[in-house]
């Protein structure tokens, strides 16, 4: 199964998409946050184990905690406009099985913004929820990926392995 090592940091890539979504600028129905960074960062960093740590953040949710973005929690936010999107954190870390970094985050940039499209597309029509739930997005989370990357390839340079091995 897992060691326990692998649980804990999971836990803690978990704690960090939740303070990520607590960071949140409220921008027409999807607010800008930094979860998507924490999402891609844990891709980068637990790879294959990536999906563990967003699977706990959705329950962290499900159990009732304020973790998703402007303090929702639980059924709300995963029945709401924006539940496409934080699906998509957990479909999308499984990007992390191609064990190379720029393939492996942009797909999970796809995986999100595809799902959180269409969930939205439901809310406001298709071509308004790529106008209001994707586009804007976009640049942002370009950097937030930038970024992810630099990090993990620093981290992976001064220590050459990957957090719980």
């Amino acid at each position: 199964m897992f060691s326990s090592r692998i649980i804990a940091v999971s836990a803690i890539f978990a704690s960090l998409t939740a303070i990520g979504a607590w960071i949140s600028i409220p921008i027409f129905n999807v607010p800008f946050t930094l979860q998507t960074f924490f999402v891609y960062l844990s891709v980068l960093l637990l790879r294959k184990y990536a999906f563990i740590s967003q699977g706990i953040y959705i329950l962290m949710g499900l159990i009732g905690l304020p973790v998703f973005a402007m303090g929702k929690s639980a059924y709300a936010a995963l029945l709401g406009p924006t539940g496409g999107y934080i699906l998509g954190f957990f479909l999308g870390s499984f990007s992390g099985l191609l064990k190379r970094d720029v393939p492996s985050v942009f797909l999970c940039m796809t995986i999100i913004f595809g799902l959180g499209w269409l969930w939205l597309s439901y809310w406001i029509g298709f071509h308004q929820a790529f106008l209001i739930g994707v586009l804007p997005f976009i640049p942002w989370d370009l950097l937030k990926a930038i970024l992810a990357l630099t990090i993990s390839r620093r981290y992976f340079k001064s220590t050459e392995r990957i957090p719980f091995s």
